[in-house]
């Protein structure tokens, strides 16, 4: 991983994503509380964001013959179209999906969206992993899309427990972050 955008993004995560209290007074999706909480739309939709973002993780899978990336929408959307744009940078071809999480009710009730067909190899985006249970849904989806999911890749891990119960349905997760890097960043500044 190239060490001078993974200080940029520690950086943009800091500045415009990470929030501390030192009480726990952050609910997660998981339902429990938190002394901080790490809002990566913040950072993901930012244009610095965006070209950091996608070409770390681009750095990561363009060796993989990967087709396309995507997850649950809202938070890998922004991950995944800025991957897709810096592939196209670099003369490649790897769409972006989103998944919704519930297939739409009306039209082609379809619940993954994008340019991708059964057969794509693809890896699943994460804006932040924490109990892991929004991704397994995302994998879980793909794979009833008939996609082939090579792997996760996750903005921020949280350090949590995640981690382990991704890699019981892939067999890889790459965090570009964790939490303890930008708690120990955070307590530096």
């Amino acid at each position: 991983m190239d060490a001078e955008l993974k200080r940029k993004l520690t950086a943009l995560l800091l500045a415009k994503s990470f929030r501390y209290n030192p009480e726990p007074v952050f609910k997660l999706a998981s339902g429990r509380m938190s002394n901080y909480y790490i809002d990566c739309r913040k950072t993901t939709h930012s244009c610095a964001g965006k070209h950091i973002i996608g070409s770390l993780i681009l750095d990561l899978i363009a060796d993989t013959d990967v087709q396309a990336v995507g997850g649950l929408t809202m938070g890998a959307d922004p991950i995944a179209c800025a991957v897709s744009h810096a592939a196209y940078g670099r003369g490649l071809d790897i769409a972006s999906f989103s998944i919704r999480k519930e297939p739409k009710g009306h039209g082609l009730q379809q619940q993954v969206e994008g340019d991708v067909k059964a057969g794509d190899r693809v890896y699943i985006l994460e804006d932040v992993v924490t109990t892991g249970g929004s991704t397994i849904k995302a994998i879980e989806a793909a794979r009833r899309e008939g996609l082939e999911v090579l792997g996760v890749v996750a903005l921020v891990d949280r350090e949590e427990g995640g981690r382990e119960e991704i890699l019981k349905h892939v067999g890889s997760l790459t965090s570009l972050c964790t939490a303890s890097e930008l708690q120990k960043a955070c307590r530096a500044a």
